[in-house]
């Protein structure tokens, strides 16, 4: 049996990140998420949008990490939003009473980060598997 994997894929634009998760979300994938959203703060990032679309998979140490960087992104002043869950994340959000990370993208027209042209998919640490480091 494979090992849980997840990709992240950064991308900056002043005081706002764009971060893309793709694959797992698990006990062996969530301090590789806690490291690249601790990064953000550290580096003066105040606006981070997580694009969930490629995840297949997010248990409740997903969703702990998710939390833990609401609140220091928020006590940092800035805020943590999440796009485009899977159903079954979304219902993970509402049975613990987390659907408030949930945040609808805002008006198209205006400028902001797009999974489209700008974005360059560089991975930001490169593929997590998991196990020990």
């Amino acid at each position: 049996m494979p090992l849980p994997q997840l990709n992240v894929y950064r991308h900056d634009r002043k005081a706002r990140a764009l971060i893309t998760l793709a694959g797992e979300i698990d006990l062996a994938t969530a301090p590789l998420l806690q490291e690249t959203l601790a990064r953000c703060l550290h580096d003066g990032i105040r606006t981070v949008d997580v694009d969930l679309t490629p995840v297949t998979f997010c248990d409740c140490s997903g969703l702990n990490t998710f939390l833990d960087a609401a609140e220091l992104t928020t006590a940092a002043g800035g805020t943590l939003r999440l796009h485009y869950p899977s159903s079954a994340l979304h219902r993970l959000l509402e049975l613990t009473g987390s659907t408030f990370l949930l945040h609808p993208l805002p008006n198209p027209s205006a400028p902001t980060l797009s999974a489209h042209g700008a974005v360059s998919h560089q991975p930001v640490t490169g593929a997590r598997t998991g196990g020990a480091r």
